[in-house]
């Protein structure tokens, strides 16, 4: 089942998606992040979605504006593609290979859950970057809260998939990087999720034998495809994933969870990390970027002109007295 969150007639509504596009909206739904709430997960929404298509229908999908599907109350957003980190190694900082690190535990940081834009909203320029750059991921919807979970268990609390692009302003993020702290200003413009929420139940016909969903990734900038790959190539799946958020704290109804950028072209700077040039330039205004993900649809998103940066003064060297 799919579930969509949309604007018409200057009313927002949650909505069961028909696979003609019809919608019908869930009664008494204001956000899909309030119905995850109520803790039923995917059986609970299941019965909410069948139910209302018991009811006449209502707009067109086309006739509405799409909103994120949920409002989530964090966005852990994961590294699990080797392909990437060896690319953006390359073009961020030039060093080659995949720290050993890397590879002992599902890395994650979290984004900012106020920036999330809808899967066809215009994308503002980060302030004081010219090197932006999209990141083509999916992302798993937690339904049921857990703690300390294991891979099997997380199984049970994930309702559900979307597609994700990463908005990254690289050249913010190499100067931050240097301070060790991770991405900051560099990830914190926007993120994008849609087009719609497809309930796990949905996408277990793509899973293979070891466990990960076999999903066709395609990135393309103004109609030219840049990036090809199956999420298939992660090195971990959405369920050591979701059992590594949990450990030592809780997932809730809700949470993404971001399964980081493909290989293969998923962002620009793995191909500039590779071809050793920004070869294709960095986005600009007026530039699309439309990602498209095997059973669970497409997000469109035009790059805009964004607000100048409000000056600030540099660090100040201080005298450091005592008290």
């Amino acid at each position: 089942m799919r579930f969509a969150a949309y604007e018409y007639r200057n009313r927002r509504h949650v909505a069961v998606v028909q696979e003609d596009g019809t919608l019908h909206p869930l009664p008494g739904a204001g956000s899909l992040t309030g119905l995850l709430a109520d803790g039923a997960g995917l059986p609970g929404l299941l019965e909410a979605g069948s139910a209302t298509l018991a009811i006449p229908a209502g707009p067109h999908v086309s006739e509405v504006r799409l909103l994120p599907p949920l409002q989530p109350p964090t966005v852990r957003d994961f590294v699990t593609f080797e392909e990437h980190v060896e690319g953006v190694r390359r073009s961020v900082d030039g060093t080659a290979g995949v720290p050993e690190q890397w590879y002992a535990a599902p890395a994650f940081y979290f984004t900012n859950p106020y920036a999330v834009y809808g899967p066809h909203d215009d994308i503002p320029m980060p302030p004081g970057s010219t090197v932006l750059d999209f990141e083509l991921e999916v992302a798993a919807v937690i339904g049921v809260e857990g703690r300390d979970l294991t891979p099997d268990q997380a199984r049970e609390h994930i309702v559900g998939y979307t597609v994700l692009n990463d908005w990254s302003a690289r050249d913010l993020q190499a100067a931050e990087m240097k301070v060790g702290l991770g991405p900051c200003k560099g990830k914190d413009t926007a993120t994008t999720l849609g087009p719609y929420l497809v309930t796990a139940d949905e996408l277990e016909r793509y899973r293979d034998e070891d466990g990960f969903l076999r999903l066709g990734l395609t990135a393309s900038v103004n109609g030219e495809v840049v990036g090809e790959d199956l999420l298939s190539n992660m090195s971990w799946t959405f369920e050591e994933m979701a059992a590594y958020a949990s450990r030592g704290t809780v997932v809730r109804p809700g949470d993404v969870l971001g399964s980081g950028t493909c290989g293969n072209g998923g962002c620009l700077a793995e191909l500039w990390g590779v071809r050793g040039r920004r070869d294709p330039a960095p986005l600009r205004p007026g530039d699309t970027v439309t990602l498209t993900v095997e059973g669970i649809g497409s997000i469109s998103s035009r790059v805009v002109a964004g607000a100048a940066p409000i000056p600030l003064p540099t660090g100040r060297r201080r005298a450091r007295v005592r008290p």
